[in-house]
């Protein structure tokens, strides 16, 4: 079971990383206002995920 979230924990936080660098980079170009809402609740959506991720991880490696 540690395998597996060894691979989800990094994964599920490049998620996040890569979307909030692309809301980031929309913003500052200038880019669609629409385009940065989209990425910017797709960053919240991905935090979440990420936080269930880990805290499973920290909930299977301590039992």
């Amino acid at each position: 079971m540690e395998s597996v979230f060894s691979l989800l924990v990094p994964l599920a936080l490049a998620a996040v990383a890569i979307v909030l660098m692309l809301g980031l980079w929309n913003m500052l170009r200038g880019g669609s206002p629409n385009r940065s809402q989209k990425l910017m609740r797709a960053r919240i959506l991905f935090q979440a995920i990420a936080i269930v991720v880990i805290m499973s991880a920290i909930y299977f490696s301590s039992r």
